[in-house]
């Protein structure tokens, strides 16, 4: 029980602090930035900042590296640097409610794989809390009111889905002795430096821009939103997530993650003036109302173990 509510203080965390990539990416990208270089500093940054305190907890115990190498490498690649590409860029083409929306989608795939991969069908209430979560959803992207959605942004939405997948499932399936700290410094290295390959060699867009960013007419440095995408969206948001994604299992951790598009909307709400509709606060309320089913089903006697969600990608 201890691990759990751990696990669900967590992933709270983890999901509040992802929260905010959206509104510091999309002030980035109005001042000037490209979404490849606002992702590949985001991951520059934070490896930095992460560097000391992996060191530390390593130990020296390099053979932890060297026998999760692949792990991490997939964990840095799709999960960290391909996700936060693709999200990136849908935010340049959508609203921020609308981007994520997209990409929590990525939960359906996660109960999908564990359904394929090892036969473990959900259950009813599983069924009904993501169908409800999902209801939710739709309400929170608000098709009738005022957000921007065009096909590019829902492809690159999408792409994102898939990365988010990527995600949970590699962080409940990750070495326990590997620690969260370290295998995010990791991740994101080996992504950082992808990315700068991608870069240097013209395959993504590296423009940026010294320009004052704007939060709903109040202008600051640009270094705050760099500040915000590498300390709070990654190196908090990043730690926390593998955290509890190893307790509470890459399915119930997928789901808690969707209280992201809550305090994403909320954050675009206060920051940058998208304000959310009437519409889109009582689909928060029926996102909550499905995450609940969820953990109830995980919560129930019959349910399967949790380690049969942790080894999702064995």
């Amino acid at each position: 029980m201890r691990s759990t509510s751990s696990g669900l203080a967590l992933a709270v965390l983890s999901a509040a602090t992802f929260g905010t990539s959206g509104t510091f990416a999309s002030a980035l990208m109005t001042a000037g930035w490209s979404p490849g270089a606002a992702v590949t500093t985001r991951v520059g940054v934070a490896a930095l900042v992460l560097t000391v305190p992996a060191l530390l907890q390593l130990r020296g115990r390099w053979q932890l590296l060297r026998r999760n190498l692949l792990g991490i490498a997939a964990y840095g690649l799709v999960a960290i640097a391909g996700c936060q590409l693709f999200y990136f860029n849908a935010v340049d083409h959508l609203s921020v409610g609308v981007a994520l929306l997209l990409e929590y989608s990525g939960t359906l795939l996660v109960v999908g794989w564990v359904w394929l991969r090892h036969g473990q069908r959900p259950r009813r209430l599983t069924v009904a809390g993501g169908v409800l979560a999902l209801s939710g959803l739709v309400l929170v992207l608000d098709l009738t009111g005022s957000q921007r959605v065009d096909l590019v942004g829902v492809l690159w939405g999408l792409a994102a889905a898939a990365g988010l997948a990527v995600y949970f499932v590699l962080s409940a399936h990750s070495d326990e002795t590997l620690p969260p700290t370290v295998m995010a410094w990791g991740g994101m290295v080996i992504g950082g430096a992808v990315l700068l390959v991608l870069g240097a060699v013209n395959a993504i867009s590296m423009h940026a821009s010294t320009r004052d960013a704007d939060f709903d007419g109040t202008h600051t440095s640009w270094v705050v939103p760099v500040l915000g995408l590498s300390l709070i969206a990654a190196v908090f948001a990043y730690s926390a997530g593998i955290g509890a994604a190893r307790r509470l299992g890459a399915r119930l951790a997928s789901f808690v993650g969707l209280a992201e598009v809550l305090f994403a909307v909320i954050f675009a709400w206060a920051f940058l003036g998208q304000r959310p509709s009437g519409l889109q606060m009582i689909g928060g309320l029926v996102v909550l109302a499905g995450i609940a089913l969820v953990k109830a089903d995980e919560d129930a006697p019959e349910a399967a173990p949790e380690a049969e969600f942790a080894d999702v990608a064995g």
